[in-house]
């Protein structure tokens, strides 16, 4: 699949090795080295997928991201020095789908970048409102969830909410910042502990062994994800 790739980073050497491994794998990429001119190749050129960092001049990464977060829902990796729990969940909470902290290692970024990229192509979500992630079916429409065997699992609304706009995002990490703003249309009162209260729930509903989930993980530092389960083993 070839996509088109924007690299946003100040470091020349950098940028040059991403765009070599990016284009080794079939992408376009453009490299750009500072923060306005990431936000002007983002809006003219349209990437399916930006590569950030955020220690940029002119305009840095996080402003970079929260302007463009306005304005489109592309992909934003962000790479970051900084490896604080509060400058992570910053990005996060602006609108970045996934970071790695420098040093990285490039292969590492391009198994990033293809996550990424499916789950766009996921996320194109079907026109019936059912989305399907490993054994665990969300019905928008009928407002119902299935677990493993078919059955129909009763859900609170708060439970939905949560559990919904992780099935649509498969494998993102959500911190909880971003599921409470899910919640906060309905239910003025819920905090953060609400959160984790409904995945709490949710897990005891939903995982064979809620004590060792394997759907509804905790990315810790960070928050939560939604995923299909574990691979099945090889021969």
């Amino acid at each position: 699949m070839s996509s088109r790739i924007l690299v946003a980073e100040d470091d020349v050497r950098q940028a040059q090795v991403l765009r070599m491994y990016l284009e080794s794998e079939g992408h376009s990429a453009v490299v750009v080295h500072d923060g306005r001119s990431a936000i002007d190749a983002a809006r003219r050129q349209r990437p399916d997928l930006i590569v950030l960092d955020v220690m940029m001049p002119k305009v840095d990464g996080l402003d970079v991201c929260r302007i463009l977060r306005t304005e489109s829902t592309v992909p934003v990796l962000m790479l970051t020095a900084r490896s604080s729990e509060d400058d992570l969940l910053l990005g996060l909470d602006l609108g970045a789908d996934d970071y790695m902290t420098k040093p990285y290692s490039p292969r590492e970024l391009m198994a990033r970048v293809r996550t990424l990229l499916r789950r766009v192509e996921r996320t194109a979500a079907p026109d019936d409102g059912v989305l399907k992630v490993g054994a665990i079916t969300v019905d928008a429409r009928r407002h119902e969830v299935r677990g493993a065997s078919g059955e129909i699992v009763p859900c609170t609304r708060g439970e939905f909410t949560v559990l919904s706009a992780m099935a649509a995002e498969p494998g993102r990490v959500f911190t909880r910042k971003q599921l409470l703003e899910r919640t906060r249309g309905w239910d003025v009162s819920s905090t953060e502990r609400t959160v984790d209260m409904f995945i709490l729930n949710l897990r005891k509903k939903l995982e064979l062994n809620p004590r060792r989930p394997t759907h509804l993980l905790t990315v810790h530092g960070v928050g939560y994800k939604l995923t299909a389960g574990p691979e099945p083993a090889g021969d």
